[in-house]
């Protein structure tokens, strides 16, 4: 039974805030909910502290970015693939069907390559996704118009020229460091995720996810088609624009920092469909929490099952493939 009623969406929000603090408790070093909720206070009121230093340095730098990076990264897909499947009309699109991934994908692996320091891949990442995109847009203009078939025509065509150059850049690479670093970070992992990555990566993700929440009732219009799009007075040039220009850096960012994490942008719109229904003006708002509380899951999953912590892109295809399988088939492959 599709949920209608906005109270209900807001109680998603819940979820993800309940597993980041479940979250807190997983790992290595055992941490309690009485010492967790006292050295969080500890920060507002004048507790004084009777744990080790070692807690403090736990919660603050290792698992609280680690939290807060995941939720970005998990909302920042999720709508960031409900809003393109609203505007391309078609539910089997994802987040990188403008070739945001493999420019981005390339870009870190060519930081890699010719330094290996974060704050290079990062800007790599970025500056290759976003160029990814311009040219898939560039490329998709005809006359004064950008029709949306030849917008996943030029994304197919950029995404396969910039993964040939990534193979390029796997086969020049030295199989004894640069190349493990390389297939490690394209398999996706929040591991080394610190404080300074949530500050250069989570604003432009929030400020992304804002913009698309802004125009989300216009969406609807888009996923109309163009033509009666603009018979109700929406400029669809412009709005178009402004979905592929936060896609984008929502997208962008979150690949910058953690690698390439797939299936999130695909399913999980899916799923808020199945719980609120295709408007998107609800559709996005449950589309962030879950893809918040998935990411936050699927990390909890990677760094507890095993020894050694598993990536997420492994997890997320695993999950993700099957159960997008399974609603393909109970749905008959109908998503209005």
């Amino acid at each position: 039974m599709t949920i209608k009623r906005k109270p209900a969406v807001a109680l998603l929000f819940l979820l993800p805030i309940a597993l980041a603090f479940l979250s807190f408790f997983l790992g290595r070093y055992p941490i309690t909910p009485l010492t967790l909720i006292r050295v969080l206070a500890s920060r507002v009121f004048p507790i004084e502290p009777d744990w080790p230093d070692t807690v403090e340095t736990v919660i603050f730098n290792i698992r609280l970015p680690r939290i807060l990076l995941g939720m970005c990264i998990g909302a920042g897909l999720a709508v960031s693939g409900a809003a393109f499947q609203g505007m391309f009309q078609n539910p089997l699109v994802s987040p990188d069907i403008l070739g945001v991934t493999a420019g981005a994908g390339f870009g870190a692996a060519l930081g890699i390559l010719l330094s290996g320091n974060s704050v290079t891949i990062q800007l790599f990442a970025l500056s290759f996704g976003i160029l990814a995109v311009a040219l898939s847009y560039i490329i998709s203009r005809v006359y004064k118009t950008t029709p949306t078939l030849m917008l996943v025509l030029s994304g197919m065509v950029v995404g396969s020229i910039f993964s040939a150059l990534l193979s390029l850049v796997k086969y020049v690479a030295d199989p004894n460091q640069k190349l493990p670093a390389i297939v490690f970070w394209l398999m996706g992992s929040l591991a080394a995720t610190s404080k300074r990555d949530l500050v250069t990566a989570a604003p432009p993700m929030i400020l992304g996810m804002l913009g698309l929440l802004s125009v989300r009732w216009r969406i609807n219009l888009l996923s109309m088609g163009d033509e009666a799009a603009r018979s109700l007075g929406v400029k669809t040039e412009l709005l178009k624009g402004i979905v592929i220009v936060c896609c984008t850096t929502v997208t962008a960012s979150a690949v910058s920092v953690c690698g390439i994490i797939g299936w999130v942008g695909l399913v999980i719109p899916h799923v808020g469909r199945m719980l609120v229904g295709p408007d998107h003006k609800i559709l996005l708002p449950a589309s962030l929490a879950l893809g918040a509380s998935y990411l936050l899951l699927i990390d909890n999953l990677a760094r507890t099952l095993t020894s050694a912590e598993i990536p997420l892109g492994i997890l997320t295809a695993i999950v993700g493939a099957p159960f997008f399988a399974f609603m393909l088939r109970k749905t008959q492959g109908g998503w209005q």
